[in-house]
């Protein structure tokens, strides 16, 4: 195994003991799990996620854009309009707001609108959805073979979705739905119904993210080809991405 070595300030080191001492790891755990992390970036939060915030300004020339689409759409709409574009009065509404500049109402031009679901969000909720999907397909086969998985251990290791009543887990959630119209990783879709149709109701995001670091770790250590042989997990490997799960400060009660 490669060894790197970085120079950091001392408070810096200092920073990261408390981290890795908060996590109950040792400070080279903690910097070589942010290391693999890196390899599919972790979330960064810059804004607070949800409903899109107003803009405090426009610009002229969206203003005048966007005025003149309202006052198109007003206008092709059919006389009983009454769904989320609203009639025609109230499409020039919104166009008179824009016109007028009362920045106050510039909410009308966001309501409904999401923080964006960054590219490593994206990446990320691909990557758990690929590493539950190897999971199953490795416990079918394990049992295919005559193996047994206990029953606990195939609990723990099925994919529960994402927390909806928390904005950036609530966000990831809609985003596998997305994923799902196309028929990708619907062999997940039996375990998100025995959840609550993919309701986790606690946030597991990051307990999901110490299982991809492990998941990582084992597929980064083991030689494989292009046989798609290679891709399953043993019984010893499964057990070890199910130990991930649990917070390091928990686990010596683990089983």
């Amino acid at each position: 195994m490669a060894v790197l070595n970085i120079r950091v300030e001392d408070r810096i080191r200092d920073q990261l003991k408390e981290l890795a001492d908060d996590e109950g790891v040792s400070l080279s755990e903690y910097v070589r799990n942010l290391v693999m992390e890196a390899v599919v970036p972790v979330y960064e939060q810059e804004v607070r996620h949800g409903d899109e915030p107003a803009q405090d300004s426009l610009r002229i020339i969206d203003r005048q854009v966007l005025s003149l689409l309202h006052r198109i759409l007003g206008r092709v709409l059919p006389d009983d309009a009454n769904d989320v574009d609203g009639d025609l009065e109230y499409q020039l509404m919104r166009a008179q707001i824009l016109e007028a500049g009362y920045t106050g109402e510039y909410w009308f031009e966001t309501a409904g609108f999401q923080t964006e679901l960054s590219q490593r969000d994206c990446a990320r909720v691909k990557d758990i959805l690929d590493m539950f999907r190897i999971i199953t397909y490795s416990i079918d086969r394990l049992e295919n073979e005559g193996s047994t998985v206990d029953d606990e251990l195939k609990h723990s290791l099925e994919f529960m979705g994402f927390d909806h009543n928390d904005a950036l887990e609530g966000h990831m959630s809609s985003y596998i739905e997305f994923l799902m119209r196309d028929d990708r990783w619907t062999e997940l879709r039996p375990q998100l119904e025995r959840h609550d149709d993919g309701n986790s109701h606690h946030r597991v995001l990051d307990m999901y993210m110490r299982m991809l670091a492990e998941y990582r770790r084992i597929m980064d250590g083991r030689g494989r080809g292009f046989n798609r042989m290679d891709y399953f997990l043993s019984l010893e490997e499964l057990q070890q991405i199910d130990e991930a799960s649990v917070h390091p400060s928990n686990r010596k009660s683990k089983r």
